[in-house]
């Protein structure tokens, strides 16, 4: 593992002309955020205690129980992820989209990034809303998501894809911290700092690790809103620790999902960066839910949204 990362750092510094190819950061607009809108809605702040300011979009023109959206985390996430369920539930009842610190338009501060703060981001969410709320997260979003909602009554369900946390790691970000909490891999890769990054962020790679999640062409306009979320300061920050592992629990299963008392439903097919063994054990559980969302590698709200709307609506009929 530590070789498969000392690859990538000597690789980071061969390819420093791609990186220089990545889009410039532009200046903020008159909303006061340089990077444009991932969904056509208002885009709040809220202040999460030790951290600063996240970003959510809101669309609460109707009435209903809220929809909270959160997306993945990776070298380039943003809420633009959760784009084709924005749009489709957008207007049918009160939406939220939630993009986690250090991510899209939130704030990117150098400090320690952990899964803690990243439930307390949708825990001070879920309060200001002060209502209960429905909760959609997707891959790593997951985890975080289910923490949250063990320590916070009023999220009502949760409709978790594609998580990780449910089988055997596949790559070495999810296993990096086995054996320190992932520290010494952190400083190793945080020593190659803005090099690092500046190659995780080249059109080239996004487009690369983008292709495993999609089962047909990656879209255009993906490739695009990544290139430009990854390119706003303070951007490497927060995926540091996402590589080097200390942001994944070690035992999600126990310690997050088999503790979990809300209605879950998992949605699922194949994916490149998580297994899903242990999801047979999760469907047997009581108010659980596992459905499969066939031809889809990750992220099936853009390649099946039918399918994964059927599913959604089917869940949350089902619920008092």
């Amino acid at each position: 593992m530590k070789k498969r990362f000392v690859v990538l750092a000597l690789l980071a510094a061969g390819t420093l002309t791609l990186s220089a190819c990545a889009p410039a950061v532009q200046a903020p607009g008159p909303d006061g955020y340089r990077l444009r809108p991932a969904v056509n809605a208002e885009r709040r702040a809220l202040t999460v205690p030790g951290f600063g300011q996240v970003t959510y979009y809101a669309s609460a023109a109707v009435t209903g129980r809220p929809l909270v959206l959160t997306h993945s985390v990776n070298a380039a996430a943003s809420g633009y992820e959760m784009k084709p369920l924005w749009e489709s539930y957008a207007g049918q009842r009160p939406v939220y989209l939630l993009e986690w610190p250090g991510f899209g338009s939130s704030d990117r501060p150098d400090l320690t990034y952990t899964p803690e703060l990243m439930a307390s981001a949708l825990a001070a969410l879920v309060a200001q809303l002060n209502t209960e709320v429905d909760v959609v997260s997707l891959s790593l979003g997951s985890e975080f998501a289910a923490r949250a909602a063990l320590a916070e009554p009023r999220i009502r369900s949760l409709a978790l894809i594609s998580p990780s946390g449910f089988g055997q790691p596949r790559n070495g970000t999810q296993d990096a911290a086995a054996d320190d909490g992932g520290l010494k891999l952190y400083n190793t890769l945080n020593s190659f700092g803005d090099v690092l990054y500046g190659t995780l962020r080249t059109r080239p790679s996004l487009w690369y690790f983008l292709s495993r999640s999609f089962r047909g062409e990656v879209p255009g306009d993906v490739i695009d809103y990544a290139a430009a979320t990854s390119a706003q300061p303070g951007a490497k920050y927060a995926p540091l620790y996402f590589v080097s592992g200390r942001l994944f629990n070690p035992d999600a299963y126990t310690n997050l999902y088999a503790k979990l008392t809300v209605p879950t439903l998992v949605l699922f097919d194949q994916d490149a960066f998580v297994s899903f063994d242990r999801l047979p054990q999760f469907d047997a559980l009581p108010n659980t839910t596992v459905v499969r969302i066939p031809g889809t590698d990750g992220l099936p709200q853009w390649e099946k949204l039918p399918e994964v709307r059927v599913a959604l609506d089917a869940f949350w009929s089902a619920q008092p």
